[in-house]
């Protein structure tokens, strides 16, 4: 890099400083930017600052917790309505669960399967006449499978031109 070179009067002082703004100009003139931005937004930050935090009145603090308090009454109100109902329904399916073991604690008792039948209902007593236990088996469904009986993925058959081989063992010879 050419360092310009002013003719120097008695001194050397102003080549050197010169030379200074020669090697470091534009570092300096960007420091001296940032200080004056700095400058003149000091003082307005500092004033913020030290202004009075605003005045809070007692009536609004007041009213705040007073809603804060409503509304946390309105959710625990809400909660508890949802555990009421819950404990109801958890009540229902216990004693759903108590007929159902006297149901088949009797039925036992009489000599019957206690395993129920699918049409049989629990509130309805069974009839004393002849069991049924018998019973004609239902149809199977007529659906179609999906793929045919003989695919299989991991074997490697009938997936056309997709088929996996193995690499081949040793050293491939290019010539």
């Amino acid at each position: 890099m050419a360092v310009l070179q002013l003719p120097l009067s008695e001194g050397g002082e102003e080549g050197a400083v010169w030379s200074v703004f020669a090697d470091y100009g534009w570092l300096i003139l960007f420091g001296l930017i940032m200080i004056y931005i700095l400058v003149q937004n000091l003082p307005r930050k500092i004033r913020e600052r030290r202004s009075d935090p605003p005045a809070y009145e007692p009536e609004a603090i007041v009213r705040r917790e007073e809603a804060m308090m409503a509304a946390r009454r309105r959710m625990q109100e809400e909660i508890d309505a949802q555990a009421a109902v819950f404990k109801e329904k958890q009540r229902e399916r216990e004693e759903e669960k108590r007929r159902q073991k006297i149901a088949k604690w009797e039925s036992m008792k009489e000599g019957k399967s206690y395993k129920m039948t699918l049409g049989q209902n629990l509130a309805e007593e069974p009839d004393p006449g002849p069991s049924t236990s018998a019973a004609a088996p239902k149809p199977k469904s007529e659906k179609k499978p999906l793929r045919s009986g003989g695919y299989n993925p991991l074997s490697g058959e009938g997936g056309g031109s997709c088929a996996w081989r193995p690499g081949r063992r040793g050293p491939s010879s290019g010539g």
